[in-house]
């Protein structure tokens, strides 16, 4: 993996301080980071899972509406934000690494740069009622 922007290894300390959950994606879509809070919610330690590809995220975590039904890749919130650089909020189901199957609220937002470069997405989220 190519080293990371200045600003993505500060935004990974940061979020590394924080109590919410919080994952990480860079602009080619792979998850580069999420934190100790968000390892409780998706089951699997981030130093066992590493960086994830894009193309193998759906695979680590399986992700549905709160019904069940399977959700287009490209209405994920994480992915509303990477691919057209808007704020996105969504409730979703998640099957997890550990087997678990979680309802949460995701709220993901661009990561950009000065100048406008863009540099990926992070999302926030949370168990819904906890």
């Amino acid at each position: 993996m190519a080293q990371q922007p200045v600003e993505m290894i500060l935004l990974k300390q940061w979020a590394d301080h924080m109590a919410s959950s919080i994952w990480l994606m860079d602009a080619a879509g792979d998850l580069i980071y999420y934190n100790e809070p968000a390892e409780a919610i998706l089951g699997l330690r981030f130093d066992e899972a590493g960086t994830i590809r894009a193309d193998e995220l759906a695979e680590f975590f399986v992700t549905t509406d709160l019904d069940g039904n399977k959700i287009d890749t490209m209405e994920l919130p994480v992915v509303i934000a990477l691919t057209k650089m808007e704020p996105a909020h969504r409730q979703v189901r998640i099957r997890t690494r550990d087997g678990k199957t979680r309802d949460i609220e995701v709220t993901a937002l661009p990561v950009e740069a000065s100048g406008g470069r863009h540099l990926g997405a992070m999302a926030f989220f949370w168990e819904i009622g906890k």
